[in-house]
């Protein structure tokens, strides 16, 4: 497992559309587990393949609670509801946050690690971080929907 390199904003791969993933081999596992690793360090909530610089379908995020990070391989939202308008940022983005609205609730679809097809109803935080990762998936950042003159830059701590 290791630390990947983020991609940070201007980086023109930001902006592409991730491939469909046609196989889960080790290569793919070894992708996932240094996403983790890489989302940890720096203390994100997701992290999408496309942040180090792969272009595959493949989100991880973790809420920090008891179930532990959730590994989604093409993922699709296939239902929302309602509106939140929330804080963000992103790891692509470093020190800087933004309101944007994303949908309150998300009904989404991925396979897991294992191969195992799964549907999540998700609300609040995660329906945020499912919404934020997919948009990575299709090239779309969120510096681009927030909401004018909520973006903030904040000085990291020493």
């Amino acid at each position: 497992m290791a630390i990947r390199n983020l991609r940070y904003q201007g980086d023109e791969i930001l902006k592409k559309k991730s491939r469909e993933v046609e196989q889960i081999d080790d290569k793919l596992q070894e992708l996932i587990d240094d996403m983790i690793d890489t989302m940890h360090k720096y203390n994100g909530v997701g992290l999408a393949a496309v942040q180090v610089g792969v272009l595959k379908r493949v989100v991880v995020i973790d809420l920090y609670d008891d179930n532990g990070p959730i590994v989604m391989i093409n993922p699709v939202i296939i239902k929302t509801k309602g509106e939140q308008e929330v804080e963000e940022g992103c790891l692509s983005f470093p020190n800087e946050f933004a309101k944007v609205v994303r949908p309150a609730e998300v009904v989404a679809e991925y396979t897991d690690r294992e191969g195992n097809t799964i549907r999540v109803k998700a609300k609040e935080l995660l329906a945020q971080a499912i919404s934020h990762e997919l948009d990575h998936l299709e090239g779309e950042l969120f510096i681009d929907k927030i909401i004018p003159g909520t973006l903030e830059y904040v000085e990291p701590e020493k």
